[in-house]
């Protein structure tokens, strides 16, 4: 698709009022990765939880049935992306972030009050079905919101650099996650792990909800939308605006299959199915595969930040097209490789290969902020482009564990599970390499000047 030719850059910050980049991305941030913490919890302890929220007798069954529960989150993200999203294009994005992370604070403190399948019986896995709907309802308002914060104040040469910080949000919140989880583990002792300690990492959300509340509540709205509402530009209808407009539909299914999806795929297998791959499949003891895990998320994480900044002068296509081949070409060899590392145990080689799979996920994610915030006009920005966005990390990445998993169970092939985010990546570099546009020339401020 031909790109049309691009205005010089303005280099300097939006001038709408007096404030620094930093503190915003701050805030911003700060606020999203609790949110993450929240919503990761559960996938860390996911094998843990079958034991305690589901009828005892077949342990297959019941983590299958622990690993949907986690998917169940992911699947009503894109109502929660509609929901908030008309929020945010209406009343401002502000707004709809402090409500999405009260609902989040307030359903993950919640999990961890709930009684347990001993306790209560089936109410129990009811009841946990329904808080992580409320979770991934919450999540799919968040992300937009907070990504279209930070590139509403960011200059536009500058646009992947800034958003790039939001991006590691969540791969921190599951860092801290594993962090909290192993650390209370270690502390208390299995027994008492097995018994209570697993509701502190939940009950602590209590407290960073309220930090977290706070700050984001000493936050100014967002320059570009002011701007856009004093000037009576704002969308009275976004839903009807975003999802009642053809050329709209064109572009939201464009970043689905052309961007979100293999996106999506690429970053749950690099963590969540390399987590359970070591413990299910190489049966590694949970410390040292936590251990593996933060130790390559650590390494990688300011790698999104350089793929955002490469981003802006090198553009958001090539970069993220360039990280969905790579996984899709390298995946096989990677978890053969992490089998024959892990008997005998080699956890250096193990978190190497972990880490390869982690860039991977730093270079389709990185970008994709900005590319999905320059997609879409800003009256129906936050509506539209957290849509594609949840639909693809949902419905695509958030089952590639429980697909990956059902594969594996129904075959015996421990390496079947890999056709799943294999054929999804392959399927966005084949669409996206044709289709997608190159939105870094893109300069939002021109909508409001």
């Amino acid at each position: 698709m031909k790109t049309p030719p691009s205005k010089p850059f303005s280099t300097t910050a939006p001038p709408i009022y007096d404030y620094k980049i930093g503190q915003v991305i701050v805030a911003s941030s700060a606020g999203t990765m609790i949110e993450w913490y929240d919503f990761y919890l559960y996938g860390t302890l996911a094998v843990f939880f079958s034991t305690l929220f589901y009828p005892p007798g077949n342990p297959t069954v019941s983590v299958l049935a622990s690993l949907a529960t986690f998917g169940a989150g992911f699947a009503v993200r894109p109502f929660g992306a509609i929901v908030f999203g008309r929020v945010g294009d209406l009343v401002g994005r502000k707004y709809a972030f402090l409500v999405t992370l009260t609902i989040m604070g307030g359903a993950t403190t919640a999990v961890g009050l709930l009684p347990t399948y001993e306790q209560i019986g089936i109410a129990a896995p009811i009841i946990l079905v329904l808080l992580r709907l409320l979770q991934g309802l919450a999540l799919g308002g968040e992300y937009g919101g907070a990504a279209t914060y930070v590139a509403e104040h960011a200059p536009d040469n500058k646009r992947g650099y800034y958003t790039s910080y939001i991006q590691t949000t969540a791969t921190l919140g599951f860092f801290l996650a594993l962090a909290v989880v192993l650390a209370t583990r270690l502390s208390v002792g299995d027994d008492a792990f097995k018994i209570w300690g697993w509701r502190a990492p939940f009950l602590i959300s209590a407290l960073l909800l309220a930090v977290s509340f706070y700050i984001r509540l000493k936050l100014r709205e967002s320059p570009l939308f002011s701007k856009l509402k004093d000037a009576g530009k704002t969308s009275k209808a976004p839903i009807k605006e975003s999802l009642g407009n053809k050329r709209n539909w064109k572009l939201i299914l464009l970043a689905l299959f052309g961007a979100t999806a293999g996106q999506a795929v690429v970053w749950y297998t690099g963590q969540f199915y390399a987590l359970y791959f070591l413990q299910i499949t190489l049966k590694i003891d949970y410390v040292t595969s936590y251990l593996i895990i933060a130790a390559a998320l650590f390494i990688g994480t300011p790698f999104f930040i350089v793929f955002g900044k490469l981003s802006d002068t090198h553009g958001r296509k090539k970069i993220m097209m360039a990280g969905c081949l790579l996984a899709a070409l390298t995946y096989v060899p990677i978890y053969m490789g992490m089998s024959k590392f892990a008997n005998p145990l080699n956890p250096v080689m193990l978190t190497v290969l972990v880490l390869i799979q982690v860039l991977y996920v730093t270079m389709v994610y990185g970008p994709i902020a900005a590319f999905l915030v320059e997609l879409f006009p800003a009256k129906i920005r936050y509506t539209s482009m957290s849509l594609p966005y949840h639909l693809g990390n949902g419905e695509f990445g958030g089952f590639t564990p429980l697909i990956a998993a059902a594969i594996v169970a129904g075959t015996g092939n421990i390496y079947a599970g890999l056709a799943y985010p294999i054929a999804i990546a392959l399927l966005t570099f084949i669409i996206g390499s044709l289709y997608l546009p190159e939105t870094s020339h893109v300069r939002i401020w021109d909508e409001v000047e």
